[in-house]
């Protein structure tokens, strides 16, 4: 039994000295042989300070007290040792061990931990500096590490990607990891669409191998885009009318609160037949969404969708622009006419957004469509067969105006087939957490910010709040309080949000307020001044919201748009 413990104390690599009562030698192990220069022969049984110079051992059987990680000269090295009383059953000395290793090989393995740590916080350091995005994941294509230009150009944190699969952050394309994992080799020059906003990016990809064996993929994303998209203001009619195919789908409808998925899946049944629908609620509610959506889920889906705004377009052009017209129709028609906005959507879907605010001619010529599925250009006499699915949307109340004869009761009944209802946002408030936290993903990488949520005091103050704007004016403040978070900073907190509050308190604004008008001015003059300031404050308490400004200023959309471009106001 003794010789199987002199070999395990052989074998270890720490030195050891055993001695009894009387502070002779009883263990004397091969590092401890090594350390201090002497044979086990010439120890075993010798005392211990005639065996090795300085000890303590002595010193430590007389206290019973033990020494720990001391340091000490030993011939011509220094050591670190411990030393320690051992007792017996009944709880005395029965003698004393030391335990010591060379302190140079301590010092090694110090600088050599050292030395991987700096190289370690370079290496953290390059890849958080670098301004290409770089993600890593492992053999299976699940996420390891992202730096943060990945979220700025994607939108996407540690937390959505950290564990998900490789595919998660690509909109349009498929997966350098991927295939870096399939086929071990490099990828160079992929085109991809990644993030919230189906960024356009160039992708390489490369193998990580350890010892022969393929560990992972590593990839740089390159953004093609090197400034942001400019906004160029167009013509009346080119900011409202846009032909386009539809964008949106139902994974892009955010909230699972019972009143919102109910209209969700009235809307997809919808979707399935080809009946002409009609989608009611408040502005900012998210109308043109669902009629993305309901587009996106028919057997339209592969055709054109043309949205058109009814409201925002001058009277005398809306005809000619949604039915077309033959050339010579009228002074400064193009030559060969033009074809209409019900033509382009042929075999598709025409979105006629703000529905109530058709002229009674217009909406003649509309019930004609509905009900002869053809068009008549102006100018023309001879009718084009179109087939068009129509969705509209109003947040006028149209059963009020067909008592106030503003719009045909037959238009109406064509058109209320499937109506859908969308609920404000303050009637289903328990989808504001996904909302906000769908919005923070979009900001981050139109903003270049990395926060990855919003503090618990911050979303009750947005939680309290009615949102008369809905949606879109959930959408304006989170962008606003994304603007107002520094780049180093990842949480959303009371003091970057906007002042709902005093947003409450301006809407209660006198008119008195405005100061009064240069004397000399003439009063045509004054009164433009005095009206171009109004609907300017009213604009900027919406949030530049055209259609909750009409509210407030009691005239309609039209008149706004028409306001808007007299007194040479862009908001």
């Amino acid at each position: 039994m003794r010789k199987d413990i002199q070999k395990i104390l052989d074998s270890t690599h720490d030195a050891m000295i055993v001695v009894d009562l009387k502070g002779i030698i009883t263990i004397f192990n091969k590092s401890a042989e090594k350390l201090t220069g002497i044979n086990r022969e010439n120890a075993i049984g010798h005392q211990v300070e005639t065996v090795v110079e300085n000890t303590r051992l002595p010193i430590v059987l007389k206290t019973g007290i033990a020494e720990l990680n001391q340091k000490q000269p030993l011939n011509r090295t220094t050591i670190i040792t411990s030393r320690m009383p051992v007792f017996d059953d009944d709880g005395k000395i029965m003698g004393a061990l030391a335990v010591f290793r060379d302190i140079s090989e301590i010092i090694e393995l110090a600088e050599r931990i050292t030395d991987l740590n700096q190289i370690r916080e370079t290496l953290e350091a390059t890849f958080n500096a670098t301004q290409d995005a770089i993600s890593v994941v492992d053999a299976s294509g699940k996420g390891l590490l992202i730096n943060p230009a990945y979220t700025r150009m994607t939108g996407y944190t540690e937390a959505d990607i950290i564990g998900k699969d490789c595919t998660y952050d690509l909109a349009e394309g498929e997966s350098v990891h991927m295939e870096v994992l399939k086929t071990g080799l490099p990828i160079k020059g992929k085109k991809l669409k990644v993030g919230f906003n189906r960024k356009e990016v160039i992708a390489e990809a490369a193998p990580i191998y350890d010892k022969g064996i393929l560990k992972g993929s590593v990839a740089i994303i390159h953004d093609l885009t090197e400034i942001n998209e400019i906004y160029k203001q167009l013509d009346q009619a080119k900011q409202i009318i846009r032909n386009l195919e539809a964008k949106y789908t139902f994974d892009d409808i955010i909230g699972k609160s019972e009143i919102l998925n109910n209209a969700i899946e009235k809307a997809k049944i919808a979707a399935e037949t080809p009946a002409t629908v009609i989608i009611r609620g408040e502005s900012g509610t998210g109308k043109e969404l669902f009629a993305h959506a309901i587009h996106n889920a028919s057997s339209r889906k592969f055709a054109q969708f043309v949205r058109v705004n009814c409201a925002a377009i001058n009277e005398n052009l809306l005809e000619s622009e949604l039915f077309g017209y033959e050339e010579g129709a009228f002074t400064g028609a193009s030559k060969g006419g033009k074809v209409g906005l019900f033509e382009k959507a042929n075999g598709g879907t025409i979105f006629l957004d703000e529905i109530g605010e058709l002229s009674l001619n217009t909406q003649a010529k509309l019930l004609r469509v509905l009900q002869e599925k053809e068009i008549l250009r102006v100018g023309g006499n001879k009718p084009v067969s179109i087939d068009v699915r129509i969705i509209s949307a109003t947040n006028v109340n149209l059963e009020s105006a067909i008592e106030q004869k503003r719009f045909r009761q037959d238009l109406y009944y064509r058109l209320n087939v499937v109506p859908i209802n969308i609920p404000a946002l303050r009637e289903h408030k328990t989808d504001i957490p996904d909302l906000v936290k769908h919005l923070i993903v979009k900001y981050n990488q139109e903003y270049g910010r990395s926060v990855s949520k919003i503090s618990q005091n911050a979303l009750e103050t947005v939680m309290a709040y009615d949102w008369p704007g809905n949606v879109r004016e959930l959408e304006n403040f989170v962008g606003r309080a994304m603007i107002n978070i520094r780049m180093n900073e990842e949480i959303v907190e009371t003091h970057h949000l906007p002042n709902i509050l005093s947003l409450n308190a301006e809407k209660n604004q006198s008119v008195s307020d405005v100061q009064p008008m240069a004397t000399n001015m003439e009063l045509a003059d004054a009164l433009n001044l005095f009206e171009r300031k109004h609907i300017l404050k009213v604009l900027e308490l919406s949030n530049g919201n055209r259609e909750i400004a009409a509210r407030k200023l009691d005239i309609s959309l039209r008149a706004l748009y028409y306001k808007l471009k007299k007194l040479d106001i862009n908001s």
